[in-house]
């Protein structure tokens, strides 16, 4: 089943209620009829993961000025997320997928191949929830270089 499921644009965006850190917990569902780009993303504290994280925190008040919230998700636990955050002062939500329940209803959950060596991780994706929980675009193995002010851009299109 690993990587099976797959999101398509204009399908509900799958529900999940997930801890982030500061000791809280995000339901997807709670946030309509607000906006929300949902990030996944490898790993805590990696240099795209570090960069990507600091440019949408960078952004998030032009997110919220554009009536959306900026959430991220990896499969590392709440304690790496809270020193990620103290480390780079990242200012948006980190949610733990620490099970990989919602990469794999996301599709995020995938086969990689680096130097030759196939592992199982997250591809870095975006997706794009509108006020209704649909899925209006998705933004498939990200490259980091460009991607925030790209999904700023559709989120003022909404």
């Amino acid at each position: 089943m690993l990587g099976e499921t797959t999101v398509l644009t204009g399908q509900s965006a799958p529900d999940f209620t997930l801890p982030r850190d500061g000791g809280d917990e995000v339901t997807l569902s709670a946030l309509r009829p607000g906006t929300v780009v949902l990030y996944f993303y490898p790993r805590d504290d990696t240099p795209g993961c570090t960069t990507e994280a600091l440019k949408f925190t960078a952004a998030k008040e032009d997110f919220a000025a554009a009536g959306a919230q900026v959430l991220g998700i990896s499969r590392d636990t709440v304690a790496k997320h809270e020193k990620f955050c103290a480390k780079h002062a990242l200012g948006i939500p980190l949610l733990s997928d620490g099970d990989g329940a919602v990469c794999e209803a996301y599709g995020t959950w995938v086969e990689k191949t680096m130097y030759g060596k196939k592992s199982m991780g997250i591809e870095r994706s975006t997706f794009l929830i509108d006020g209704t929980g649909a899925v209006v675009r998705e933004w498939r193995k990200v490259k980091v270089k460009g991607h925030v002010d790209e999904v700023l851009e559709a989120v003022r299109g909404l």
